[in-house]
This record gives C-alpha cells, sequence and structure tokens, in this order.
C-alpha cells in the first residue's frame, strides 16, 4: 500500500516522535506535517536548491544540488538560525515560513488555517524584534558564502516597487511611483553560480539565494521647486543602494569570478568605484553620455564607430504588447576610459573599461530596434568574447522573473497587514519563498536529464502526474516532471513553447499537492 506525505498547518501531533524516532522530530517540533498510517518520512515533493557547505578554501566548489525538500525542512534550513532575541520567536518564524512555503500567499488566514495560529502570525509580524533584516541575515550570510567557493557567478540587481495603494488603513507608507501611490521598495541582488557555457556561449546558472536584499520607504516629501546637483549630491540618495552589497559582503577571495550585472539605472560612477575596490567583474548598460579621457566624443559616440566584430541573433522575451523574436544585431567592441564623475569634495577616479554596442540591423516596422551600449570589465577582442557579455547581460530577466514571483507567486501585495513594520517583516519571509518559486524553473534547465527517484518524490505524485499526462518517454527525468506539473496549471507544452513559465510551475504545484492528497485519501479509504 503507497501512502503519502502531504503538509499543512494542523496542531502539533507528538505522536509523530514516538512513532519515527529523531528522524522526525523537526517535524513534529513545527507540528506542520500529517502522515498516513505506516508511513516511513521521506522528502516530499518540493524542487528545491540546496548546497553543500561552502567556504573560501573549499577547493570542491559547492555544485549545487537540486533535491527534493519538505516545506518544513526548507523553512528550519532557512530560519532556524535567525537571532530574534527569544528562541520561542525563531520557533515560531519556522512553523510560519513552512505554512507560507506550503501555501504562498499574502494573506494569511490561508496557510495558518486555526484561529490560534493565525494570532500568533500577526502578533510575531507585529513584534518589533522581528524585522525584515533579521529574518533574512543567515541566508545573506550563507549565500555570500557559497559564492566563495571556486567558480564564476553573476550577482545581478534591480529594484521594484510594492505596491499597496488599495490597502487604506496601513500605515508607515510611503511615496512610490508618480507619488500618487503607497508603499515601499525593495532592492534585490540574486546570487547565480554559472554551471557551464552552452554552444551559443548561454551561461547555463544554478540559483544560490539572495546575496543581499534592502528595503525602504520613500517617506519624505515631494520636493518642490529645482534642486541643485550639489544639493542633491550632497545628502543620501538612493541611487546608493547600488552595489551596497559589496560593502557588507567585501569582494571574491582569489581565483574566485565575481561579476555585477544590472541595468541601466546603475550607470553611476560609484558602482564602478565599488567594483574596482572589491575587485569585482560587471556588466552594466550605459545610461549617462560619459566624457572620455583624452578623446574627441562621448561614451556613445565612440562606441558607435567602435570596430565591427561582427553580426550576432539575440532572442527577445515575449513582453506586453509585444512578442517573442528574434533580432539580427551588429557588434562593435573596444576599450576606453571614462573621466571620472564628480562630486562634492572632488572627482570619482577615471576607470578603463570596454564598450560593446549592440544595434539592431533591419528591424521589423513599428518595432524599436535593439540597441544596447554595455561597459564591462569582461575582454571584448572577439565576437565570441562579445557574445558572452551580451549573452551574462541576458540572464537579466532572471531578476525580473524573481519579482514576479514574489509579487504574483506568494501574492505579497495581497497582504492586508496595518503596518509598514509588519509588511516589511513578512517580505523578509516570502521574499525566501520567491526564491524557491524561481528555483523551480531553473532546475530543469541545470541538470534535464537527472533522473527523479520516486521515493524522493513522492509515489502518489507521480501516480497523479502519470494518470493525469502518462508515462514520459524518458522517463521520470527533471524536466519531464517539470513539465507534466507545470501542464497541470496551464503550460501547453507543445512544440514551440519553450520552457514552462514560473507562474504555470506553481499553480501545477498546488494543484499536484491537492491531488495528491486525494489520492491518498482514497488508498487509505479502499486499501
Amino acid at each position: 500500500m503507497m501512502h503519502a506525505v502531504f503538509m499543512e498547518a494542523i496542531i502539533p501531533h507528538p505522536a509523530l516522535k514516538r512513532k519515527f524516532g529523531r528522524s522526525s522530530e523537526d517535524l513534529c517540533h513545527l507540528g506542520c506535517v500529517r502522515l498516513a498510517p505506516g508511513f516511513s518520512p521521506c522528502l516530499y515533493p518540493y524542487f528545491s536548491f540546496e548546497n553543500r557547505p561552502m567556504t573560501r578554501g573549499n577547493p570542491d566548489g559547492g555544485f549545487p544540488t537540486m533535491l527534493m525538500q519538505t516545506a518544513a525542512k526548507w523553512a528550519q534550513t532557512e530560519f532556524d538560525g535567525v537571532d530574534l532575541g527569544d528562541a520561542r520567536r525563531t520557533a515560531r518564524v519556522v512553523k510560519c515560513a513552512t505554512a507560507l512555503a506550503q501555501t504562498p500567499g499574502g494573506t494569511l488566514p490561508e496557510p495558518l488555517s486555526t484561529w490560534s495560529e493565525l494570532k500568533a502570525g500577526y502578533r510575531l509580524l507585529a513584534n518589533p524584534e522581528v524585522s525584515f533584516e533579521r529574518l533574512q541575515q543567515p541566508h545573506w550570510q550563507r549565500t555570500q558564502q557559497s559564492c566563495g567557493g571556486r567558480g564564476e557567478y553573476l550577482l545581478i540587481e534591480d529594484t521594484t516597487q510594492l505596491d499597496f495603494t488599495s490597502h487604506e488603513a496601513a500605515t508607515g507608507l510611503g511615496r512610490i511611483g508618480d507619488d500618487g501611490g503607497r508603499g515601499f521598495f525593495a532592492h534585490t541582488t540574486l546570487a547565480l553560480r554559472v554551471e557551464r557555457w552552452s554552444a551559443e556561449r548561454e551561461p547555463v546558472l544554478n540559483l544560490l539565494g539572495l546575496f543581499w536584499q534592502q528595503v525602504w520607504t520613500r517617506d519624505d516629501p515631494t520636493r518642490k521647486g529645482r534642486v541643485s546637483k550639489s544639493q542633491r549630491l550632497k545628502g543620501p540618495r538612493e541611487s546608493q543602494r547600488w552595489a551596497k552589497a559589496f560593502d557588507q559582503s567585501g569582494g571574491p577571495p582569489p581565483g574566485v569570478k565575481w561579476t555585477y550585472v544590472a541595468d541601466r539605472e546603475s550607470d553611476i560612477g560609484e558602482v564602478f568605484a565599488k567594483t574596482h575596490q572589491y575587485g569585482i567583474d560587471f556588466i552594466v548598460r550605459a545610461n549617462q553620455p560619459r566624457a572620455v579621457v583624452a578623446e574627441e566624443g562621448n561614451l556613445f559616440e565612440l562606441a558607435a564607430c567602435a570596430p565591427v566584430k561582427g553580426g550576432l541573433e539575440v532572442e527577445l522575451r515575449a513582453r506586453p504588447g509585444r512578442p517573442a523574436r528574434t533580432a539580427r544585431v551588429q557588434v562593435r567592441a573596444r576599450a576606453l576610459t571614462i573621466r571620472g564623475t564628480w562630486r562634492p569634495g572632488g572627482n570619482l577616479p577615471s576607470h578603463t573599461l570596454n564598450v560593446v554596442e549592440i544595434k539592431e540591423k533591419d528591424a521589423p516596422k513599428d518595432v524599436e530596434p535593439l540597441h544596447w551600449v554595455l561597459l564591462t570589465s569582461w575582454p571584448c577582442e572577439t565576437l565570441e568574447e562579445c557574445r558572452s557579455i551580451m549573452q551574462a547581460y541576458c540572464a537579466r530577466w532572471l531578476i525580473e522573473e524573481y519579482h514576479k514571483a514574489l509579487k504574483s507567486g506568494t501574492g505579497m501585495e495581497e497582504s492586508q497587514l496595518s503596518t509598514a513594520h509588519g509588511l516589511q517583516a513578512l517580505l523578509g519571509l516570502l521574499a525566501l519563498v520567491a526564491v524557491r518559486l524561481l528555483s523551480l524553473k531553473l532546475a530543469a534547465r541545470a541538470e534535464p536529464d537527472k533522473s527523479v527517484e520516486p521515493e524522493m518524490f513522492g509515489t502518489e505524485a507521480l501516480a497523479v502526474l502519470r494518470a493525469k499526462h502518462g508515462q514520459p518517454k524518458e522517463g521520470w527525468t527533471c524536466r519531464s516532471t517539470l513539465v507534466a506539473i507545470a501542464r497541470l496549471g496551464g503550460f501547453l507544452a507543445r512544440k514551440g513553447d519553450g520552457d514552462p513559465g514560473w507562474l504555470t510551475i506553481w499553480r501545477g504545484w498546488r494543484r499536484l499537492v491537492l491531488l495528491s492528497e486525494g489520492y491518498t485519501l482514497g488508498v487509505e479509504r479502499c486499501g
């Protein structure tokens, strides 16, 4: 007879420890696992990444391994080391994170289904000791340590706003958008390990986690009238968030390559100064017509007449109102020295770097031609080197996918918590749940042919997938299993559909949990 494990927020069950011994002690402590009679604990189907311990002296590099983890195991790994001044608070955080990982949602009543659990969750997030930074600090430390293993890493940054304009009762929120909305901002640095480069020089990436994340509220009044550049630069500026993560982490150890990847908003002098200070490579899209040392013309003018390296094709993702398409581009590249940016008290240092212009030729009508000017420390002498730079920059879409997972996948903006502090504390939990969701999408891509063991995934879950879609010809691999899950969430899996998105994967996963539970109940009742 087959039995399943399924997760739900229920009253603690002390019999778990007596029945299954020490291996179930954590599950008993969390009180969020229900086991069918006679079942030996195993890992429930949940795609995630878990990294072998990495230190700066670890010669193995700590290859990220895709494992199936229970929500309880994941939550304990992420939050058991959180210091909130009281062990009971930490235990409550682990319990809440377990429920949210199983049933992500910005509103707490669904994952915390009993009144006592819901009240405890509200009290936890309202506690001044439970802050966003404290909740995430252990995760940042583990991720930064993981980036110390021998190898190559991309550190991708971007900012998003979290909109709670419709939640009029919430206090402590600030201006967002055109100052007509209310909410706060989150600035994220994602860490990804380059496992290998494809024949097209596309990096195959494993998501390690959040390297760093910052939240802030724009609570100062809107500035009226003209403010001089000197006045603006003398005070604190939101632009100082870019590359700020490295002030906390420092640079990579010898023999390890970190590359900072960011869009046009990060084209500020301090970013180049910090990457140089900490020995970090960079790929940044240019935004400023910077002055160049000892040459006539600005950065963009000189990039436009740089030597041609050849032509390439770029696969552009679909965006709202714009279908996916292939752009044929001409690539130019050269080295130059940009003049140090003026700041009160003196100019920042000048920096020699490489500039790569990627410009579309013969774009379709009514389509804005692709035109990127990338500033980088990577070599760009050959077309293949330029292709690597372009493909590494294209990986920046992952930070956009992460923010989609945070907003739509976890439902962060649906929360009705009454204070900015509570909302930001909830973000401290859901931001890591979003990492878990995004890991689903990368899992099948990093190790597509790796076999999925029924004992690890769950025989009931595979039985459900087999009944719905049939047995894959190649067997249950990481990719075939992920596609089958996504099909439960609406993915059509047609020949030209490409890889499933995280949203269909997560919808399918939630449906699979329910179907597996029904399967188990049927087996229990019918024998």
